[in-house]
């Protein structure tokens, strides 16, 4: 093919989003009008099942007839129509008081029962948008894992923002990430001008990671605590995928030891990434051992040689974050206050530090490596 002229080029590049938009839209509104669909027919079942209009057996009737009736119809069998009983029973609290009438199912020697199709009311707090972009499996899997409310709310948006697989969703579940997303000993309120910023940035680390592709025989293998360090900072390295599947998916992985001169010293930061929803440099420093006080002046300083350094002017502060085996949340707060860079404080575990139950409802790594 001969040479494209530029201003073909840039016609290409705007079809291209336009289509690209399109079928994301598409996606998006078909995903809703399912969630939708799915509620109002949760509603119907719930209504005739729960007060004994129906008798036992009726949704495998049900869901046999609609087969013999739609040849070809997928996601109907009696468990679909359990889980979206499920759905519209545990969400119907959000439903609005007078929802419209779509349709009506004429049930023979009774009244028409009408299968209502509500939009769910936009509360205050209530992440509609996250909501309807999650799709219909997910939310089962929400609803049988969690029953706290404002964590499944949590888990909704955390896949609607992050796009998690059902794979990656069940081992953020397993993993808690509920209570330890945002739960980090920092000082980003004081030091991000931005409140919204600050509050995106206290989203994007965990107070606790874990780690479970560490081999904790090399680990304790060393006799000093750098080297340990070191060892620690290999196997992060030799598995930055899995680690940075844990670390959360904006986070690009720039370099180990990066190395900053600044007026004849060298300044080496144990790992460095940046974070695209951020716009940050961040700099990670780890420990192996518990948290000490020395720790936040060393991280300091090295965000103050990234800041003058490394940092472009489009992007914005850099923000450090130290990695130990333990740590006093209460002494970290108190201490992290009076430093003016943003930093946080978390802890990470390996697979032998977790009870038997939790690591047999991890997902195995090979399969979260075959996601990526």
């Amino acid at each position: 093919m001969d040479k494209i002229e530029p201003k073909y080029l840039q016609a290409v590049e705007q079809i291209k989003k336009a289509i690209l938009q399109s079928q994301y839209n598409a996606i998006r509104l078909a995903n809703q009008e399912q969630l939708q669909l799915y509620f109002a027919i949760g509603r119907y079942i719930s209504e005739n099942s729960r007060t004994g209009y129906w008798g036992t057996g009726a949704l495998e009737i049900i869901s046999a007839q609609l087969k013999e009736d739609l040849p070809g119809l997928m996601g109907f069998g009696v468990s679909s129509l359990k889980n979206m009983r499920l759905f519209y029973e545990a969400w119907s609290i959000e439903a609005p008081k007078s929802p419209t009438a779509v349709g009506d199912l004429q049930v023979s020697d009774s009244e028409p029962i009408a299968i209502r199709q509500p939009e769910l009311a936009n509360y205050e707090g209530f992440p509609l948008e996250e909501f309807l972009a999650v799709p219909f499996t997910h939310h089962i899997r929400i609803l049988e894992k969690v029953k706290d409310r404002d964590a499944r709310l949590f888990y909704i948006r955390h896949t609607a923002l992050s796009h998690l697989s059902k794979e990656a969703l069940l081992k953020s579940i397993a993993e808690d990430d509920f209570h330890h997303h945002g739960a980090l000993p920092n000082n980003f309120l004081a030091t991000i001008p931005d409140a919204k910023s600050a509050r995106r940035a206290l989203r994007a680390f965990k107070d606790e990671y874990l780690l479970d592709f560490i081999n904790t025989e090399e680990l304790d293998a060393g006799d000093f605590e750098d080297v340990d360090e070191r060892v620690l900072e290999n196997e992060i390295v030799d598995n930055i995928r899995d680690f940075i599947l844990r670390f959360g998916q904006d986070f690009l992985f720039i370099k180990n030891q990066y190395a900053v001169e600044v007026k004849g010293h060298t300044f080496k930061i144990d790992l460095l990434f940046y974070n695209r929803e951020l716009g940050s440099l961040v700099a990670v420093e780890l420990k192996r051992g518990p948290f000490k006080t020395a720790y936040l002046g060393q991280l300091h300083s090295y965000l103050t040689v990234l800041d003058d350094y490394v940092r472009k002017p489009n992007e914005n502060p850099s923000i450090g974050l130290i990695l130990c085996k333990s740590a006093d949340k209460a002494i970290v707060e108190y201490l992290i206050k009076d430093y003016n860079k943003p930093m946080g404080v978390a802890t990470f575990r390996t697979k032998e530090d977790m009870p038997e139950k939790f690591r047999k409802a991890l997902p195995d790594i090979e399969e979260l490596k075959k996601l990526l």
